[in-house]
């Protein structure tokens, strides 16, 4: 055996990480949580079976970095949700993996504390407390699945799962997609193509093996069923939004023409607002103004939203962090997310029959 020394050149070390099954066994799953999980899935599979004829909404903060002010957001959630319940489900946005095309903090998993001290470890068992805490409240949860071992750690916990724009082409993401328990809404490339998810959506529904961890952290070969429940998210590209009639109806189009189910969601943040959070409401009007007209292929939409507007660097001192203000990319305010969930449901009252 020789002494040369070929793997592991640049690791600095290798942190044991608790498996699976021991953060579960710190946070386990309540009986409350779990109705809600499962009937935040139930719902959403109907709404993309046509079986329900409501919209969802998955709706909250760019990302979670403040557990406190995260559970007011969403306690102020529950209670509209409950008001417009009957024309839409709302599912909390509960962001916690950041991907960053160079640098930046990278999510409240592996920066809880945000100081670049990276305790993963801590960061995973808070977040799931939070999604617990969440479920707890009968609200739903949808988040982006980034890194593919974090659902073994957190899926029981999630109704809604989205791919983003720069992991939609990634086979690793389309594997895993296969074998997730939620509906999983896949995003158009950030130059706007539109086939990168509707292959990914193709991939996601064949069985797959490939290398994970199971619940005792041990490396597997994970063997999926495939998943029948993914759709596309239109999130705009390319320098252009792509929620406007023409756009939809060639969405439609390309879906057909592949041979999948026409449910589109449409993503009010990042290209399609121009990466302006003030134009979000402009654009879900603008969404819902198709569907009362008569569109069947809008099944969905997405808001970025906080307690508070914009977004603030993160400081030094994290005292002088602002209550409630996004750390990544900037929102809307409550008050204004408010206002254009109910100005939804007024229109959507009278067009949601007609769906039926």
């Amino acid at each position: 055996m020789t002494s040369v020394q070929t793997e592991n050149l640049a690791i600095e070390a290798f942190d044991l990480m608790p498996s699976p099954a021991e953060i579960h066994a710190r946070v386990p799953l309540t009986e409350r949580a779990a109705q809600t999980v499962l009937a935040g899935r139930t719902v959403l599979r109907d709404i993309l079976d046509r079986r329900d004829p409501r919209l969802f909404v998955v709706v909250g903060p760019c990302s979670i970095h403040d557990p406190v002010a995260g559970l007011d957001y969403a306690r102020r959630l529950k209670s509209l949700a409950d008001a417009v319940a009957e024309s839409m489900l709302i599912v909390m946005r509960v962001y916690f993996e950041k991907p960053r095309t160079a640098t930046g903090w990278k999510g409240f998993i592996n920066d809880p504390r945000m100081d670049d001290s990276f305790h993963i470890e801590e960061g995973m068992q808070r977040a799931r407390q939070f999604l617990l805490d969440v479920a707890e409240l009968g609200l739903p949860a949808g988040t982006e699945a980034l890194d593919p071992i974090s659902p073994q750690y957190l899926g029981d916990l999630i109704a809604w799962t989205a791919i983003g724009a720069r992991t939609s082409e990634s086979q690793t993401h389309r594997e895993m997609s296969s074998g997730l328990s939620t509906p999983v809404g896949f995003k158009n490339a950030t130059d706007g193509d539109l086939d990168v998810a509707i292959n990914a959506i193709i991939s996601a529904s064949r069985p797959h093996s490939f290398l994970g961890i199971n619940a005792e952290g041990r490396s597997s070969i994970i063997r999926t069923r495939g998943n029948a429940y993914g759709h596309v998210v239109l999130r705009g590209g390319g320098g252009r939004p792509n929620y406007d009639t023409v756009s939809i109806s060639l969405a439609e189009t390309a879906l057909a023409k592949a041979n999948l189910p026409q449910n589109i969601v449409v993503d009010c943040s990042h290209a399609n607002s121009y990466k302006k959070p003030e134009l979000q409401p402009l654009v879900m009007t603008d969404v819902i103004h198709q569907v009362r007209e008569g569109n069947r292929s809008i099944v969905g939409l997405m808001l970025e939203s906080n307690i508070e507007a914009g977004n603030q660097p993160i400081p030094a001192d994290l005292s002088q962090l602002r209550y409630g203000c996004s750390v990544t990319d900037a929102c809307i305010d409550w008050g204004t997310t408010e206002t254009a969930i109910l100005k939804a449901h007024d229109v959507l009252r009278n067009a949601i029959p007609g769906r039926a």
